[in-house]
């Protein structure tokens, strides 16, 4: 008991250490009008475990979550949930957990879980009022075996005849996300975004942007998680969930926000990459700039994306860098295995180890060349935050 109350503390002082503490009117813009996502938080006890946390600690852990997603939105999409209280399992903690790596997980205890979850939830609350479900696990990360995943669409599947229904036939809308009480406010965001960007032809639009099979080898931080982080290092919690378990997450990549539909169309910047272009792109973090990304496509389904991040806002500070990343999209890769990715960044220092290097920025990592397609990149100088960018053909 006196481990578990000391973990208690801790968890506390965490949570206030690592998420901004309130949230300011001046940075929820338009918070009246922004688009709800309402959600059911389904608190989830085991025969053999007391939940270490209240619905309080719950409630304050999603307000924090709602300030990062309208942040990350530009005040157009704003989160409220409703919290069950706790529904005890049938089965111990032990029927119910999983392997860290996600091509070894045991799907039918997924399943069992989310089952028994959302019959335990059934008969008191209206699924149909939600957009997306939570699982909240009164256990740590070490009794379960993963501190937060995505059941649909993701571990059980994505085919989109896939139906989740309670024992009295209500059913689940938009999907199932799973985490324990640690979670860190990156991972809430990682799993949850899976559902938002929801199944396409029978493919998750916001698939992870970590390699698979590389995770399936280093499953956990403590066993070399970052060698995992191929694609987008440390510039995405969809790669990375964080960069530093003691800080906030960094903000989303532009190609993540350009997939939930956060990025205003005019703020979309197409280059047309046969002519010489100049553009100014301003931090990916500030709204208020003109173009936040550009967009070079090389065929029907591959572009470059550029976008400018900065340690500006309440999160992309806690990033292992600043500057302009460009980064090539593939439209025609689903899912981050055997080494293919539908988006990567281009590694302007490849010296500096998992991708922490990546940005290009000046004086000395100005330019990115591409000799195949004949496309140079340059940054011709910085104003304030912003970038000139120039994009030309190679001569």
């Amino acid at each position: 008991m006196r481990g578990r109350t000391i973990a208690i503390i801790i968890l506390a002082l965490f949570a206030l250490f690592i998420y901004p503490a309130g949230i300011a009117k001046s940075q929820i813009r338009n918070a009246d009008a922004c688009e709800k996502r309402k959600g059911l938080v389904i608190l989830v006890q085991f025969s053999d475990i007391l939940p270490p946390v209240n619905e309080n600690f719950v409630r304050d852990r999603f307000k924090r979550f709602d300030f990062y997603v309208r942040e990350m939105s530009y005040g157009r999409v704003g989160v409220e949930i409703d919290i069950t209280g706790w529904h005890r399992l049938p089965d111990s903690i032990g029927r119910y957990a999983i392997s860290p790596a996600n091509l070894k997980v045991d799907r039918s205890r997924v399943a069992r879980l989310i089952q028994n979850s959302i019959d335990a939830a059934d008969e008191k609350n209206n699924f149909s009022r939600y957009s997306f479900v939570v699982l909240l696990l009164g256990a740590s990360f070490k009794e379960y075996g993963m501190v937060g995943f995505c059941g649909y669409p993701g571990m059980l599947g994505w085919k989109q005849d896939i139906a989740l229904r309670t024992q009295s036939g209500q059913k689940v809308q938009g999907g199932v996300a799973i985490f324990t009480y640690q979670a860190h406010l990156g991972t809430l965001f990682h799993d949850i975004a899976h559902i938002w960007g929801g199944v396409t032809n029978g493919k998750r639009v916001l698939p992870c942007l970590y390699d698979h099979d590389l995770q399936a080898k280093h499953p956990t931080r403590e066993t070399g998680f970052e060698n995992a982080l191929i694609h987008m290092g440390y510039w995405d919690p969809l790669s990375c969930h964080f960069y530093r378990r003691d800080l906030p997450p960094p903000g989303i990549s532009s190609w993540t926000k350009l997939r939930l539909g956060w990025i205003p169309q005019e703020k979309i910047k197409i280059v047309d990459p046969s002519k010489v272009s100049e553009i100014v792109l301003g931090p990916l973090e500030d709204g208020t700039s003109e173009t936040l990304v550009a967009k070079i496509p090389l065929t029907e389904s591959r572009f470059y994306f550029i976008e400018n991040r900065q340690p500006i806002g309440s999160f992309d500070p806690h990033l292992p860098g600043k500057g302009a990343l460009v980064m090539i999209a593939d439209d025609t890769i689903d899912e981050c295995r055997y080494g293919n990715s539908p988006i990567r960044l281009i590694d302007a220092d490849p010296a500096v180890s998992y991708l922490r290097g990546a940005a290009f920025d000046l004086p000395g990592k100005g330019v990115f060349t591409d000799r195949k397609n004949s496309i140079e990149i340059r940054l011709i100088e910085k104003i304030d935050y912003s970038y000139r960018i120039r994009i030309s053909r190679i001569r």
